[in-house]
């Protein structure tokens, strides 16, 4: 039943993000639910010696941002994904315009990335992560700002990956613009790593090694009217 296919779910993810599950309740609130809606809440728990805190204090002009792929919208903008499949008058059943060979559904309900593990492997085994940034609500334009300090701002070139067709087609069908799209979705990018400007390679090297496909997608640069980011180049789409 959902229940079952929820559990396994959260025990896959607890897998790929090298955590266990320790616990777990369920109540039944016939007058508040119908017979087929469930609410489901979590969190996680973490440790971190305070001398590996991030971000680390020593950015500078020049460091590097290194982007990690999305599977997908991940769990951001569904109120705007919801309204689009209404207006556009397709089914969830129905092929996704997309991605031809399976349904809306199944490609909007793609499962969300879990970066816990290469980043943990760049962050120890290379000493050159200053700062990491997950995109979720807000995407890229509020969520990199997070970790930067006061004076530096993120310069991204939006030219330096090919967003997905997903984002494509939620574009097209809610006619959004690109600066909204940047603000609602990830585009393509779900993790943002800040690297040391003079050990980029160590980094991308050993996210290679973990079976990532990272992509510089900008730099830090001065901070200038108080903006903590600013984009370059235009949005490309994949095909």
């Amino acid at each position: 039943g959902i229940a079952e296919r929820v559990i396994t779910g959260i025990a896959e993810g607890c897998k790929d993000a090298g955590c266990a599950l320790i616990g777990g309740e369920t109540a039944e609130m016939p007058g508040m639910y119908e017979s087929d809606d469930y609410d489901l809440a979590g969190f996680c728990v973490g440790a971190v010696e305070r001398g590996g805190l991030l971000p680390t204090r020593d950015m500078v002009e020049g460091d590097v941002l290194v982007g990690l792929p999305s599977s997908g919208p991940h769990s951001n903008g569904y109120s705007l994904i919801r309204k689009l499949v209404v207006s556009s008058d397709t089914s969830y059943r129905d092929p996704a315009p997309f991605q031809p060979n399976i349904s809306l559904g199944e490609a909007l309900l793609t499962p969300t990335r879990i970066y816990a593990r290469p980043a943990l492997a760049a962050i120890r085994e290379t000493g050159a992560v200053k700062g990491l940034a997950h995109i979720t609500g807000g995407g890229l334009t509020e969520n990199i700002p997070r970790c930067l300090p006061p004076h530096l701002a993120a310069r991204i070139e939006l030219n330096s990956w090919a967003i997905p067709r997903v984002f494509g087609w939620l574009q097209r069908e809610g006619n959004v613009e690109a600066g909204e799209m940047l603000r609602t979705f990830n585009c393509g990018i779900g993790l943002v790593m800040v690297v040391d400007k003079q050990r980029p390679l160590s980094v991308l090297r050993k996210l290679r090694d973990m079976g990532e496909k990272p992509i510089i997608i900008g730099s830090l640069v001065p901070r200038q009217m108080n903006l903590p980011l600013y984009y370059a180049g235009s949005m490309m789409y994949q095909p």
